[in-house]
């Protein structure tokens, strides 16, 4: 018999040491980490394009997991899930909502990031009665203008960061200005902080579907978005070259009582170049009483 068996257990809050779980739901088998004290709502994140487990910025996570439920997971057909990428985000969204049904929740809180945050509002405008507080970064709404340009200019900085033998994100997600550069390093560099239990790589495949996806949500009738009428955060950088930032304004617009942040001299990777205030200003939007 365990003698600790009483002993509570220890709160892991450093998304390096969140174990690498598994959930099968819907024919399909869900990689995913959770950390945090469990207990209260959870504060799910929708990653980006090409991004697996293994691609959220610790200094966003963290913060958040000292006192937040945080689970983090891989869609369909990405990293260590099993089946194949949608070809739309409203599939993508289906199935987010099936791997947090099978959690048991009803009720969660949204962290989307990009490609995230597309499918965290097809998510809410289907099942508006699951997210409590819908958190959007660097991405933009259906109909988006330059959204169905993604693909370009992805592939253009995929060029771009093999001639110059850095990570493409370097080139996608930041200035290329001296600020820039160096808030691009130190992120790529924050990344392989977890050393063991590390994702599976996006397969080609999966990523050019997911670009299809993309691309077709940019080209689709826009959305009604006064229908979400949770609260919400948008958060950018004032220069988006992939997702312009010109969207999180129009998102605003649109979504009634939504707050923005957009940060200055900064590109898509805005909330990763200014970690600390986002995550502070995360904290406070998912504690605040409204």
């Amino acid at each position: 018999m365990n003698a600790n068996h009483n002993q509570p257990q220890r709160i892991i809050t450093s998304y390096r040491d969140a174990p690498a779980r598994t959930l099968t739901a819907g024919g399909v088998t869900y990689a995913y980490r959770e950390l945090g004290p469990t207990g209260g709502i959870p504060v799910i994140f929708l990653v980006h394009l090409a991004a697996t487990l293994d691609n959220w910025d610790p200094r966003v996570i963290d913060p958040i997991a000292k006192g937040h439920h945080v689970i983090a997971f891989d869609n369909r057909g990405v990293g260590a899930s099993t089946g194949t990428v949608p070809d739309t985000i409203e599939a993508m969204a289906d199935d987010a909502y099936t791997f947090i049904s099978a959690l048991g929740y009803d009720t969660v809180d949204i962290l989307s990031f990009s490609l995230g945050g597309m499918i965290a509002q097809a998510l809410v405008l289907k099942h508006s009665e699951l997210v409590r507080k819908l958190i959007l970064t660097g991405t933009g709404p259906a109909g988006g203008k330059g959204i169905d340009k993604v693909a370009g200019t992805t592939y253009y900085d995929m060029v771009r960061a093999t001639l110059a033998r850095s990570d493409p994100k370097e080139f996608l997600f930041f200035n290329r200005d001296d600020t820039g550069k160096a808030a691009a390093r130190a992120f790529v560099k924050r990344l392989d902080e977890r050393t063991d239990d590390r994702d599976a790589k996006i397969s080609i495949k999966a990523f050019q579907t997911q670009l299809k996806a993309i691309k077709r949500w940019g080209r689709s009738t826009p959305a009604d978005l006064s229908r979400i009428t949770g609260p919400t955060l948008i958060a950018n950088g004032d220069h988006d070259r992939m997702v312009p930032s010109v969207l999180s304004h129009d998102m605003h617009r649109r979504i009634a009582g939504s707050e923005l942040v957009i940060y200055p001299n900064s590109g898509h990777g805005g909330i990763f170049q200014y970690h600390d205030e986002f995550s502070n200003t995360a904290i406070a939007f998912l504690d605040g009483d409204r």
